[in-house]
């Protein structure tokens, strides 16, 4: 195989399913057209813990269009395994106010969902603890916290350490919990035949899904087959299977129709998961040189009573700074609450805007400039596991951040600078990500005319992730970048990890470089000639499986300019600023939107995001975008994302870091470290809301 291309790798390659979207032939999971369908509408409990001891589906049935109403007791039986937050309508329990009971299918979802609102039920209440507290008598230390992670890590003596410091910060931060709202919200369609159930959901992870849903319905992997060729964002809701995606399942098997359920908005914020609030207490001990000498961070956290699912707060304070004594725990607390999930950066976002918002008060402690403090506290291997970071590029980060943001003009002093009304600041932090790769198959396939077929079950979730990996095979094929088709999004694919950790590209990407690579050397093999209808198949199993030598994580440095009403107390960010090391960019145009997407959230973050729950009755407030608050294009008026170049070999085939996460982590410390350099006053708790600055 003789042909050269110009590298595709590094280019700004346009979407090559940019024109399937904007003439709306990309279709999504609720618009997949299948004959004979029907709609479900599902019943939510309107109590937070207690039991269902009567259900009245009379008058629901003889509403017109209607065709069935299940509910536990007449249910389709599910195995009894995996999480039991999917075991749905196979108990009468409820666990958390909006969890599913029941759920009645129509010919039209118009007259299902009127129907559901005439289904009567009758509880048992109890009473129920949604109340997260750091004093909570029900805390515990869980055994790992996500994906696997110890819970609890201490080196040295911490305690002793603090007690002795010249200099020392003891905070408690607040985050709230926050919901994922991606435009799409959940949808699946459920079909079963005489192969078994495929399911059209808009997931993160095709292979994922079926592996977990088929366990339950006691049938093998390969009698279910998800697709989802399309998926109008995630931020990890979509990362895990939830409870509507079985109820369109059960709802299927029982009427033999495929099904159509979506998850209205307002439910979205029961039963797909969202971030855990957090309690972080973080205690810093320096020398007056700002020289860490200990570290303690501790995160309480909740969970539901059903299914225990920790968040990995306090672990990115494991690897950032360097301090020969050092602590980092997490408490949990199951309470009468949905189960809280992925949300973009599990664990870092929140842990970063405690620890970041810390060395910012250390910094003013010691009478240092932050960046400054940062640099001073660089540790020279990984302070945890004592490995060679893989690459660490932070300081490059902060300092051509610092350049480019006019860093050096600072005046220290908070609360001096004025435009008008507004009270002007600035304010910076460090961010950071984990590295991961999962294993993978893929296949490469010599077409005719000249066209190569790359095949994996990847999902693109509105990443780009379709551009990026053709960009690889491209490269790898030596071919030009039309003569790529890269198929994913379906579960009858070659295995795929899900679309989540930032591990997508370098999970998916790794097994495409291979199979390419195999399918090159064939036919270089078979003399170089146009070959067709070859095929090479390929499983990184093995080479994923290899223990790494080096601590692999990305960094970036995050600005931040916000203006402050002296009068109202509300606050704008003005500029937003990140600079990040994260390995090759693989392309330019899809990674500086990922950034982008990141900061844009994490602004949300700082300023916005608020779930709001209401503890007489056990459910979220604001369940809805008119008040559950997130950033609209008027509270981004300038967003700037820059990357460092960094050579990495020891990641994988590409060079790459994971990108789409890093973005989040560390923007809503830099906020809110701006919101003090322009006030004096120091935001601990989230959001930054003016009620907060009004003193």
């Amino acid at each position: 195989m003789t042909t050269v291309a110009a590298r595709a790798v590094g280019t700004e390659a346009d979407r090559v399913e940019g024109l399937e979207k904007v003439t709306g032939r990309a279709r999504y999971a609720f618009e997949h057209p299948i004959e004979d369908m029907v709609y479900a509408a599902p019943v939510p409990s309107v109590v937070a813990r207690g039991e269902v001891i009567a259900v009245d589906v009379a008058e629901a049935l003889t509403f017109p269009g209607v065709i069935d109403v299940l509910w536990h007791g007449n249910a389709p039986k599910l195995e009894r395994v995996g999480n039991a937050e999917l075991h749905v309508l196979q108990s009468p329990r409820v666990a958390y106010r909006g969890q599913y009971i029941a759920v009645v299918i129509a010919k039209t979802l118009e007259e299902a969902r009127e129907a559901a609102l005439r289904v009567g039920v009758e509880y048992a209440v109890e009473r129920h603890d949604v109340g997260l507290r750091a004093d909570h008598p029900r805390l515990y230390r869980p055994e790992r916290v996500n994906p696997d992670l110890p819970a609890d890590v201490q080196q040295g003596d911490p305690d002793t350490a603090l007690a002795a410091a010249p200099v020392t910060v003891d905070a408690v931060y607040r985050t709230p919990a926050e919901h994922n709202n991606p435009m799409e919200p959940h949808a699946t369609v459920a079909r079963w035949d005489a192969e078994g159930l495929t399911l059209y959901d808009s997931t993160q992870g095709a292979t994922s899904l079926r592996d977990a849903v088929a366990p339950l319905f006691g049938i093998e992997p390969s009698s279910v087959r998800v697709i989802a060729p399309h998926v109008g964002g995630g931020f990890g809701a979509k990362g895990e299977p939830h409870p509507p995606v079985v109820l369109a399942a059960l709802a299927a098997r029982r009427t033999g129709r495929p099904v159509k359920l979506a998850v209205t908005r307002q439910q979205m914020f029961s039963v797909t998961g969202y971030r855990t609030p957090t309690i972080q207490r973080v205690r810093l001990g320096a020398h007056p040189d700002g020289h860490l000498t200990a570290i303690v961070h501790d995160a309480v956290e909740q969970s539901s009573t059903i299914h225990e699912f920790a968040e990995q707060t306090t672990t990115p304070t494991r690897i950032m700074y360097a301090a020969p004594n050092r602590r980092t725990t997490h408490r949990l607390v199951r309470l009468d609450v949905p189960t809280p999930s992925w949300m973009r950066a599990p664990g870092e976002a929140p842990g970063m805007f405690a620890l970041e918002s810390a060395m910012d008060e250390l910094a003013a402690a010691c009478g240092l400039d932050p960046i400054e403090l940062r640099i001073r506290n660089e540790p020279e291997v990984d302070p945890e596991t004592g490995l060679p970071f893989s690459s660490r590029n932070l300081v490059a980060c902060l300092r051509d951040g610092a350049r480019r943001f006019g860093w050096a003009d600072r005046d220290p002093a908070p609360g001096v600078r004025r435009r008008g009304r507004l009270l002007i600041g600035t304010g910076v932090a460090a961010s950071t990500y984990p590295v991961y790769r999962s294993a993978c198959q893929a296949t490469a396939r010599a077409e005719p005319g000249g066209i190569f077929t790359v095949r994996i079950a990847a999902a693109d979730i509105g990443t780009g992730a379709r551009t990026v990996l053709t960009q690889i095979a491209a490269d790898v094929l030596r071919v030009p970048l039309g003569r790529v088709r890269v198929a994913i999004g379906d579960s009858a694919l070659p295995r795929a990890s899900l679309a989540g950790g930032s591990s997508g590209t370098a999970s998916w990407g790794t097994a495409v470089t291979r199979a390419c690579e195999a399918l090159r050397d064939e036919l270089d093999r078979r003399g170089g000639t146009p070959s067709t209808g070859v095929t090479v198949s390929v499983d990184t199993t093995e080479e994923n499986g290899e223990p790494s030598r080096f601590a692999r994580h990305a960094f970036g440095a995050q600005f931040a300019e916000v203006g402050v009403d002296r009068d109202t107390g509300e606050a704008r960010v003005r500029r937003l600023l990140g600079v990040f090391a994260v390995g090759r960019v693989l392309n330019p145009k899809t990674a500086r939107s990922q950034f982008i997407g990141g900061m844009t959230m994490g602004l949300s973050m700082a300023l916005l995001e608020e779930s709001v729950l209401d503890r007489e009755f056990g459910d979220y407030l604001n369940h809805d975008l008119a008040q559950y608050h997130v950033a609209a294009c008027a509270d981004v008026p300038a967003v700037e994302a820059y990357w460092v170049e960094e050579s990495d070999p020891h990641l994988n085939p590409m060079g790459s870091k994971g990108i789409g996460e890093i973005g989040i982590v560390g923007t809503a410390a830099a906020v809110a470290n701006a919101v003090h350099h322009a006030t004096g006053i120091r935001v601990r708790d989230l959001p930054i809301r003016l009620d907060k600055l009004l003193t």
